[in-house]
């Protein structure tokens, strides 16, 4: 195990902050930045089997599979942080995006010592979470070796669920159980070991990519609108009557009596003002374009086109169809 530490560059020593401690703030905190902007540049290295696993996980969502995270540490908590961000930013279910990390959830905020060498509680909690084979699994561990994760994956693969591995060293333990590895290699950390630090930049950047270019993927996302959250808070409701206002250039109280009509869910109100369908009509029109809100809009309008033939020649251009 020794040995296995030892060759991981997280692990090694930074020749550059070697004298971290004598340093004014100023400077302290000019060589922790220079060497923050390393890791976007260690994670586009790695954009090829970001996209592998975004292409991955969308078969699996829209074939009614899952994505799971588990991790242990700073890890598991990005995982859960990634996670819990769907259901109000893209209206998902929150069992189509789980995160669980070694501990529990009281791991959260205090350290649980132990439960990430456990191998056989990672193998549990898959076993006990319903994994089965279509699901997605995603380990999250900078060195690679955590057992609670190793223990994870390896039971999700047993099962027959897909596996992904997001770490921050090459040649790592989980890259050998995995169907897709995400390394980034971010290099020694500003102080030796500590992977909160680039390293766990470098992992949240990754999931970021991962779970916005599923949603995008799946037609959560209208032009760079969040179309698909419910404005279940006062903050989301006045988000949500910008973003109706914004896309059909209608007025705010019409956007709200939209909204209202839709059930505060965004992408039916604008389906709605967009093509003068109720609401009923509007949710079976996204329904039958699997949620695909331009889709949606071409249908109806060319229809319409077609019904009246086109008489005034006019296109598709108007409208927020048009920036597709």
């Amino acid at each position: 195990m020794t040995s296995y530490f030892a060759q991981l560059t997280t692990e090694m020593n930074n020749p550059a902050t070697a004298s971290i401690d004598e340093c004014g703030t100023r400077e302290m905190l000019l060589l922790m930045n220079d060497e923050d902007q390393r890791v976007p540049l260690s994670v586009r290295e790695e954009i090829d089997a970001i996209a592998e696993a975004v292409e991955l996980l969308v078969h699996s969502l829209k074939n009614g599979g899952r994505m799971f995270y588990v991790g242990a540490g700073s890890s598991g908590r990005l995982g859960v942080l990634d996670a819990s961000e769907c259901p109000p930013t893209y209206g998902t279910d929150p069992g189509l995006v789980q995160a669980y990390i070694a501990g529990g959830d009281v791991a959260l905020r205090t350290a649980v010592e132990g439960f990430e060498d456990n191998s056989e509680s990672g193998a549990q909690l898959i076993r006990e979470k319903g994994v089965r084979p279509g699901d997605v699994v995603i380990g999250i561990t900078a060195s690679g070796s955590t057992p609670f994760v190793l223990g994870a994956v390896r039971q999700a693969r047993e099962i027959g669920a897909a596996t992904v591995g997001v770490v921050t060293n090459k040649n790592s333990r989980l890259s050998e159980l995995c169907d897709i590895c995400i390394a980034p290699v971010v290099g020694p950390e500003v102080i030796s070991g500590s992977t909160r630090l680039k390293s766990g930049t470098a992992q949240k950047l990754v999931l970021n990519m991962l779970t916005t270019g599923v949603m995008i993927k799946l037609g959560k996302v209208y032009n760079n609108l969040m179309v698909d959250m419910k404005a279940s808070n006062k903050k989301l409701y006045d988000r949500s009557i910008r973003i109706v206002r914004e896309v059909t250039g209608v007025s705010e109280p019409q956007a709200a009596e939209a909204l209202q009509q839709a059930g505060l869910h965004v992408k039916t109100a604008i389906l709605m003002l967009e093509t003068g369908t109720d609401a009923g009509e509007a949710a079976a029109l996204l329904k039958r374009h699997e949620g695909r809100l331009k889709a949606a809009i071409r249908d109806v309008r060319s229809r319409s086109a077609a019904g009246n033939g086109n008489r005034d020649g006019s296109s598709l251009s108007d409208g927020a169809v048009a920036n597709e």
